[in-house]
C-alpha cells in the first residue's frame, strides 16, 4: 500500500488533541507546546530595550475558589445581606480579619481568618483585590443572559473550559494558547537571553504560557529546579556509554518534520536545563523560610529563579503555579480554611523573599480561578458560579484598596443569574490581565493580539482599565 503525504499543517489541522492523546508515540513529540510551534505565525519583535527587570507569576487556584468567603463585607447592612444568601457558610463576624479600607459607599471589609499574612500585606499596601471579576466577552447584563440576547463564554460554570478561559482570556472559543504565551511573543526580544524560555512552570505543560512561538520551561520545586538528562550528567561507565548515543542522536539533522522537531525540543530543554541549573546553585539562601507544602515550595523555587535573572541574563519572566483541589462540593469550610491558610502563608514567604533581593518592586504575583462558588449552599458545599475575587500583589501594585465594585450578595440581586448565587462579573478577564501587561511593556499597539477581547470593554490608549498597578 502506498504511503500518503500530508503537511504538517493539514497533519495538526486533522488531529484533535485527544486523537493525539490515543497514541503514545505522537503524544510525546506532539505536545501542546509542540503544536503552537508548528502552527506559529510569523510576529514582530518588541520596538525596544529599557534595560528593567520584571516578572509576572501566575497562581492557578485550580477548582474554583470560594471567594466570597475569603473576602467578605463587615458592615452590618452587607454583612447581613452576606450571612443571608451563604445561611450555614457564613462566617462569624467577630472571626474575621479586619482590613484599613473602607470603599466608595462606606463599606468595610474582613478576610477569612485563615489569612493574617495576607491581611498584614493588605494593610501594608502591598496587596489588594480584584473584586467581581471574570470571563466575559462583552459587558453583559441579567436581562441579556435570561434572554439569550449576548454571547457568553463557551462551556459557562464547566472546570475546563473555564479555567481555559482564565488562562486564553479568549472565552469564546476553546483557544490553543494563553495570553502568557502570547506575551512570550511580543516581549521575549527585550530577554538578552534567548537560550532559556521566558516561561517558566512549575506546574508542567500549561496553556498559559503557550504562544505561537513560545512554551513553557518546565522544573521541579527542589535542588536545582531543573531536570536534565541523567545519562548525559552521570560519572559511571555504562551510563557514559548510552549517553554518547543519546548525544549522536540528539547531533543529527533528521529530514522527517516530527523528528526534528522532536529532537530540537529535547535538545533545546537540556540546553536550558544546563544553563538554568548553573545559576540556580549560584543564588545565596534566602534568610526568609518557607513552609513545607508544595505551594510555599513552588514559590520558593520561583524567588530563586527571579534572583538569578542577572545571570541568565533576562529582563522579562513570567512563572505558572496550579495549585488546585478547589473544587469544595463538599467540607468547603474545613477544606478552605486549610488552604486559604497555605495561600497566605506561601504569599507572606514569597514576598520576603523578593524583599531580601530587592526585587519586590519587579515581581507581580497574581491569583486566577475557574469560577467561584455558588452564595447559596448545597448542604455542606457549593457549586459552580461565575464571578469572583482575585488577589494582586508586588511592589508595584497600589495596595491596601478593592478594585472594581464589590457585588450585592443578596440572591436574585440585579447581577445574579443562577437562581443559587451565580453573579454576573462585573470586571472582566481582560481589563484585569490587560493592567497586568501594560506593567510588563506590551504596547497599545500589541493588544489587539494579546487580548482580542479588550476593546469591548476598555479603548485602549486612554489610560489604565482599573488603576492597581503603578505604570
Amino acid at each position: 500500500m502506498s504511503r500518503k503525504h500530508i503537511s504538517r499543517r493539514k497533519f495538526i489541522g486533522q488531529a484533535s488533541c485527544a486523537a493525539l492523546g490515543t497514541t503514545t508515540a505522537l503524544n510525546s513529540i506532539l505536545h501542546l507546546d509542540m503544536m503552537g510551534k508548528l502552527t506559529a505565525p510569523t510576529l514582530r519583535p518588541m520596538r525596544r530595550q529599557d534595560g528593567t527587570y520584571k516578572a509576572m507569576v501566575c497562581i492557578l487556584l485550580a477548582g474554583g475558589n470560594d471567594s466570597y468567603n475569603m473576602l467578605i463585607p463587615t458592615s452590618t447592612d452587607q454583612y447581613n445581606t452576606y450571612s443571608t444568601s451563604r445561611s450555614n457558610l457564613a462566617l462569624p463576624s467577630g472571626d474575621l480579619l479586619a482590613l484599613n479600607y473602607t470603599d466608595g459607599n462606606g463599606v468595610n471589609y474582613g478576610l477569612h481568618p485563615s489569612m493574617p499574612e495576607v491581611q498584614q500585606l493588605f494593610n501594608d499596601g502591598k496587596l489588594a483585590f480584584v473584586s467581581n471579576v471574570g470571563t466575559l466577552i462583552e459587558p453583559t447584563t441579567k436581562t441579556q443572559v435570561l434572554n439569550q440576547t449576548v454571547p457568553l463564554p463557551v462551556g459557562l460554570l464547566s472546570h475546563s473550559d473555564q479555567a481555559r478561559h482564565w488562562m486564553s482570556s479568549v472565552p469564546q472559543s476553546r483557544q490553543a494558547n494563553g495570553w502568557g504565551g502570547r506575551i512570550a511573543d511580543i516581549v521575549s526580544s527585550l530577554n538578552s537571553n534567548q537560550n532559556v524560555s521566558m516561561g517558566i512552570s512549575l506546574s508542567g505543560t500549561n496553556l498559559w504560557q503557550l504562544g505561537a512561538d513560545h512554551s513553557e520551561y518546565a522544573i521541579q520545586n527542589y535542588g536545582s529546579g531543573s531536570v536534565g538528562i541523567q545519562v548525559l550528567e552521570s560519572g559511571q561507565l555504562f551510563e557514559q556509554i548510552i549517553g554518547g548515543g543519546v548525544e549522536s542522536m540528539l547531533n543529527q539533522t533528521y529530514q522527517d518534520i516530527f523528528k526534528q522537531t522532536y529532537r530540537d525540543k529535547i535538545l533545546s530543554s537540556q540546553s536550558q536545563h544546563e544553563e538554568f541549573s548553573a545559576a540556580i546553585d549560584g543564588v545565596e539562601p534566602f534568610a526568609t523560610m518557607f513552609s513545607d507544602n508544595p505551594l510555599s515550595q513552588d514559590l520558593h523555587m520561583i524567588a530563586k529563579a527571579i534572583a538569578a535573572n542577572g545571570t541568565l541574563d533576562v529582563q522579562r519572566q513570567t512563572f505558572f503555579v496550579n495549585f488546585g483541589g478547589w473544587d469544595h462540593h463538599d467540607e468547603v469550610l474545613d477544606n478552605q480554611a486549610a488552604m486559604l491558610a497555605i495561600v497566605s502563608q506561601a504569599l507572606s514567604e514569597f514576598y520576603s523573599a523578593l524583599e531580601e533581593v530587592n526585587l519586590a518592586d519587579c515581581v507581580t504575583t497574581f491569583t486566577a480561578s475557574d469560577f467561584a462558588r455558588t452564595l447559596s449552599s448545597n448542604g455542606n458545599g457549593t457549586d459552580h458560579a461565575w464571578g469572583g475575587n482575585a488577589i494582586v500583589m508586588g511592589g508595584s501594585v497600589q495596595g491596601g484598596q478593592i478594585y472594581g465594585e464589590y457585588p450585592d450578595l443578596a440572591i436574585a440581586s440585579d447581577i445574579e443569574v443562577g437562581g443559587g448565587g451565580v453573579l454576573i462579573p462585573q470586571i472582566s478577564t481582560d481589563e484585569y490581565f490587560a493592567e497586568l501587561a501594560m506593567w510588563f511593556g506590551v504596547q497599545d499597539s500589541d493588544f489587539e493580539y494579546l487580548l482580542p477581547n479588550l476593546g469591548n470593554f476598555f479603548e485602549v490608549g486612554s489610560g489604565q482599565p482599573l488603576g492597581f498597578m503603578n505604570l
